[in-house]
């Protein structure tokens, strides 16, 4: 399977969460493929926030809330999409301890209410709906997770992501398998790179202690996430989708994540260690919410039907991200490196 850019030219694609920061990157990509693109989403909730600095508000932007049908209904009958990415989500562990009915109502009834409109929708060809690893019940062994294992979740945002998994999947057999439309669902893991201000990210905390040239607090440093640049995935699931619609395959979900893990504290010290200075990192004192431990993912459905694989390790992805980073803080456009960074990655995913 290679990754063909001539398949998303001129394709009408519905992206949703396109005002997240990885909505942002992927319809940045979308549309230098020449993809027509729309993007549904509530408005970016951090300033700054890269759905702006990538002067993605224009007419095809579409500020609307998946919790209204009547809003989900009102794009999918004006814009008839051939192609659903499905980002949009409440996708924050510490925020759904605040408010779960948030992340029950977004990301479970959310994602009810597109596939409920889309039942509709006669220009169909493929619908990939975006969940997570913690959509597994995770019982803390750091074993990989594969597509198989049970789903679950102990934290409401976790739950909701199972939950979500379960959705998609009734929809899919009850809906669309009869008109031979693929609906998939796709589990990535932590995703990470330049333009990420949402709260409660290490990433985040990190970029905004060194901007500040403050010392950074961890909370849990010792635990294990797959962390992968942010193109990682995204690459992924345009290759799934694209052997989704051309029928090359019929797998109904797949993770994508490194084929290792590290630990918070690792990855700290490797981000100081790039970006230079005196900062160092202090533990947080106060309790902390319960958070899964030990996250692992099993890529190996995904290289084996997709060739996919990842492509940058963790010491390539953290300089791709110092650098997005320091083009930032000296006050340049960030659109110019973001489609740099677009384009070598693509270079990558094309040439296997």
């Amino acid at each position: 399977m290679k990754f063909d850019p001539g398949f998303w030219f001129g394709r009408r694609i519905l992206l949703t969460g396109h005002t997240g920061f990885k909505g942002a990157w992927l319809n940045q990509w979308l549309r230098s493929m020449g993809a027509d693109v729309v993007g549904f989403s509530l408005a970016p909730e951090t300033e700054p926030n890269l759905h702006t600095l990538l002067a993605h508000n224009d007419e095809k932007s579409v500020v609307g809330d998946l919790r209204r049908l009547s809003d989900v209904q009102n794009v999918v009958e004006k814009h008839q999409p051939q192609i659903v990415l499905h980002l949009a989500a409440q996708a924050l562990v510490r925020r759904s301890y605040r408010d779960p009915l948030e992340s029950f109502e977004t990301n479970v009834m959310g994602t009810a209410n597109l596939l409920d409109a889309l039942r509709q929708c006669q220009s169909l060809e493929a619908v990939l709906v975006v969940t997570s690893d913690k959509a597994y019940e995770n019982d803390e062994r750091g074993v990989p997770f594969s597509e198989g294992d049970a789903l679950g979740g102990k934290d409401p945002y976790s739950a909701s992501k199972g939950c979500q998994e379960i959705v998609t999947h009734s929809f899919a057999r009850s809906y669309f398998a009869d008109k031979g439309i693929p609906v998939a669902t796709a589990r990535a893991g932590n995703v990470i790179g330049g333009g990420d201000w949402s709260e409660d990210r290490l990433m985040t905390d990190l970029v905004k202690a060194l901007y500040e040239q403050k010392d950074i607090v961890l909370r849990n440093p010792l635990a294990t996430r797959p962390w992968q640049h942010v193109l990682e995935p995204l690459g992924g699931y345009l290759l799934y989708v694209q052997a989704l619609a051309t029928g090359q395959i019929s797998l109904p979900a797949l993770n994508f994540g490194p084929h290792g893990s590290d630990n918070v504290q690792t990855v700290t010290e490797k981000m100081l260690k790039l970006w230079g200075g005196d900062n160092s990192w202090v533990l947080e004192g106060k309790e902390q919410p319960a958070e899964a431990h030990a996250l692992a993912l099993d890529v190996s459905v995904a290289q084996q039907s997709l060739n996919w694989h990842p492509r940058l390790d963790l010491d390539e992805t953290l300089n791709w991200i110092v650098s997005w980073y320091k083009e930032h803080a000296a006050g340049n456009c960030v659109k110019n490196i973001t489609q740099q960074q677009i384009e070598t990655f693509q270079t990558l995913l094309a040439n296997e």
